[in-house]
């Protein structure tokens, strides 16, 4: 891929539901199919949804675009990839990324999984390899411009009335996630919202075990923002980098595939998409209404044209604010030490100055 002027695009998770709905409308905005796209799926030769979306009869056939293989639960493979993309834009073959979308997710919907390196399966996939794969790759930034787009989600806040029909936190303990330090620790190795049999593990409960552990690496996202956006703020190289949250909504799709019938069928396939027909300006939202608030966020200018859009989380592209324990400064710091610790992350990997 030769460099462009108008830079790259990279976008995690971008084979099915919202990361496709935004690749579709890079491909089909004549002012976005300009900058190279870097889409990563878990396997670049297997990617039905994302060629669809290139392919779509309004996407652009001079759009360039790299289609890469990334595993966000194997941290060899995230320094791998980062390796290639940093190479490539310090070569001048790629052109620096304008704005990096933190797309990917997973809910294990109960059916918990570990990685090779031994970390709960849906910690490693929303939030750590997320968070390794931005500390590589701010070397490879638009410094001027660039935007880091972190999804969020409404579970991050046991509190947040939306969650309510879930039933996942109904316990007190689940009203906070962090009570001590060690719980970081058991959230990232799985020993945390555990307790389901094999046996039940297509079960309402182990579904809403697996939701906890869901919002609890959403959450850690959300913090990931916050504290980012702070350190880099004190980094005269790297300070007009803007990172920004997106709640995409209830968005009907494939994500919920392996839950029970009652979920995954009733509610995501009838019940949500008729709710998202009837109020289509509700907490409801089809894929590309999400996928435009998406590009809005890494794209668009305040609306008074003189606020920075910097550390917000936007929720229907507006200021939204985040739940306390996500805002809570120490929490945070704790988590991104706990981090760097599991990411295994050494001097010299990140060209952030305030890394540890």
């Amino acid at each position: 891929m030769s460099a462009s002027r108008a830079g790259s695009i990279l976008v995690t998770g971008a084979n099915g539901g919202l990361g496709s709905a935004v690749v579709k409308q890079i491909a089909s905005s004549p002012k976005l199919s300009a900058y190279c796209g870097l889409y990563t799926v878990r396997n670049a030769a297997n990617a039905p949804a994302l060629t669809a979306a290139l392919q779509a009869p309004a996407a652009s056939r001079s759009h360039k675009y790299d289609i890469l293989s990334l595993d966000l639960t194997r941290l060899q493979h995230i320094r791998q990839l980062a390796e290639g993309i940093n190479a490539g834009v310090s070569a001048g073959q790629i052109p620096p990324i304008r704005a990096l979308i933190l797309n990917a997710g997973w809910l294990d919907c109960g059916k918990q999984v570990f990685t090779e390196d031994g970390l709960d399966g849906v910690f490693a996939a929303n939030y750590m390899g997320h968070w390794l794969l931005v500390l590589l790759l701010l070397q490879s930034m638009d410094k001027e411009a660039g935007r880091i787009i972190v999804l969020g989600s409404q579970s991050h806040d046991p509190h947040d009335p939306r969650n309510n029909s879930s039933g996942a936190f109904v316990d007190k303990q689940y009203k906070t996630v962090i009570h001590a330090d060690s719980d970081i620790e058991a959230i990232a190795k799985g020993s945390w919202s555990t307790g389901i049999t094999p046996k039940d593990a297509s079960s309402l409960d182990a579904f809403r075990a697996g939701f906890r552990r869901y919002s609890a690496a959403k959450l850690f996202c959300i913090m990931m923002m916050h504290d980012l956006q702070r350190r880099l703020d004190q980094d005269a190289a790297l300070m007009n980098i803007s990172v920004l949250g997106v709640d995409p909504g209830l968005m009907p799709s494939s994500f919920t595939r392996q839950a029970p019938w009652i979920i995954s069928v009733v509610l995501f396939k009838f019940v949500y998409p008729a709710i998202g027909w009837l109020y289509p300006s509700g907490s409801v939202r089809p894929t590309s209404r999400s996928a435009a608030d998406v590009l809005e966020a890494a794209f668009g200018s305040p609306a008074d044209g003189k606020a920075s859009l910097k550390g917000l989380y936007l929720n229907d592209k507006l200021p939204f604010e985040t739940s306390a324990e996500s805002r809570d400064e120490t929490e945070q710091r704790k988590l991104w030490a706990e981090t760097v610790k599991l990411a295994g992350l050494k001097e010299g990997d990140t060209i952030l100055r305030d890394w540890q």
